[in-house]
């Protein structure tokens, strides 16, 4: 199956009926998200919301010791802002770039606005924030019950469909902080991915050489988190 992504769109934005579009336009700003960019702090109201268009955004949850551990992430099928959806100033993780890229962001209070203004902007988002949910309920049962080697291909996956170029920035203790594994673990795992000729892996940069072979090693979940995306935001004709 062909992978999601489209260069320089969000397909959340494609789904906006003309009049929310018309809403929300006028308050879109392009910006360049580099490695490690925060777009939202724990505990700290967000002065933008952001609609990636390449890249990929790490939910992170940060414990009383220090360690993080990544609880989702989000990249071009959706958006970065969800405690103002469900009418919190604020959320109890921090948001950053994992694999660098572009967004459109906006300022919260004009999201905020609009959503006021708009019954399908509102239930539009909505379903995106169950499909997320969705995403942290079987990211949850993937770390309990797959290997290191299917989840990395996961992640590797779901990185390739935000992507506009099938190479990106990821090193391999980016991808242990992401998989809550150690730095050896992912080594080997991405060793043996780059051995079967289904990656290449040069100084920081990931390569996907075979797509195909990289679906057949990874779990189920990236195809049930797909699903559910593409069940929620893309099967429905119109938000009328």
């Amino acid at each position: 199956m062909p992978k999601l992504s489209t260069p320089r769109h969000n397909h959340l934005l494609d789904r906006l009926l003309p009049a929310d579009s018309a809403l929300l336009r006028p308050h879109l700003q392009e910006v360049k998200l580099e490695y490690l960019y925060t777009l939202a702090e724990s505990g700290q109201p967000a002065e933008f919301v952001y609609f990636p268009m390449s890249g990929v955004a790490s939910l992170a949850k940060t414990m009383a010791n220090g360690a993080t551990a990544e609880v989702g992430t989000t990249g071009n099928e959706g958006f970065v802002g969800l405690p103002l959806l469900l009418d919190s100033e604020s959320g109890s993780y921090a948001v950053y770039m994992q694999v660098p890229g572009r967004a459109l962001r906006m300022p919260a209070r004009a999201l905020k606005a609009a959503l006021a203004q708009s019954g399908t902007l509102l239930r539009l988002l909505h379903r995106f924030s169950y499909a997320a949910y969705n995403q942290t309920c079987q990211l949850v049962a993937c770390n309990r019950f797959h290997d290191v080697e299917q989840r990395c291909a996961r992640w590797l996956l779901m990185a390739h469909d935000r992507m506009p170029r099938d190479d990106f920035l990821l090193t391999h203790e980016v991808l242990s902080i992401m998989l809550g594994v150690r730095r050896s673990s992912v080594t080997i795992a991405a060793g043996r991915l780059s051995q079967a000729g289904l990656i290449e892996y040069h100084r920081g940069h990931i390569t996907i050489k075979d797509r195909e072979g990289l679906e057949r090693r990874s779990c189920e979940c990236y195809w049930s988190i797909r699903h559910e995306y593409e069940r929620l935001l893309k099967s429905e004709p119109a938000f009328a």
